[in-house]
């Protein structure tokens, strides 16, 4: 059995309207091979697909949020937000005892044609505005 790893959101987070990407990588140091990283899907379909492939298999996938940033200041905008929460005090970031683990159990993966309907609607939110 496979691992996932992924953000627990607080209900109406506007991170789960972001195109979320999956990484799949080993779950163990027994293979070396380079991860793998698919997507953009929504956020349900990421994590369905990727609950999917872990569930019988040793492999880690880690289902995060894509940040679409237009221009290279939003993208310093970002890793000066990474800098300084990785700086914040010790009580401020999160600790290891934060990080709860949940045994779920595999759903339905969506189809391809449900795959390519997220991509629509992720296509929509992304275009420019005219």
């Amino acid at each position: 059995m496979g691992t996932l790893v992924t953000l627990d959101l607080p209900a109406n987070s506007p991170v789960a309207d972001l195109p979320w990407v999956i990484t799949i990588g080993s779950l163990g140091d027994e293979e070396d091979w380079e991860p793998i990283v698919c997507g953009p899907y929504e956020r349900a379909h990421a994590l369905s697909l990727a609950q999917a492939v872990v569930a019988d298999e040793d492999l880690m996938a880690v289902v995060e949020p894509l940040l679409p940033r237009a221009d290279a200041e939003a993208i310093r905008d970002e890793i000066e937000l990474a800098r300084a929460a990785a700086e914040a005090p010790e009580d401020d970031a999160f600790g290891e005892e934060d990080h709860e683990t949940r045994r779920v159990r595999p759903g339905r993966a969506p189809t391809e044609a449900e795959v390519r309907e997220g991509w629509a609607r992720i296509a929509a939110r992304l275009a420019p505005v005219k």
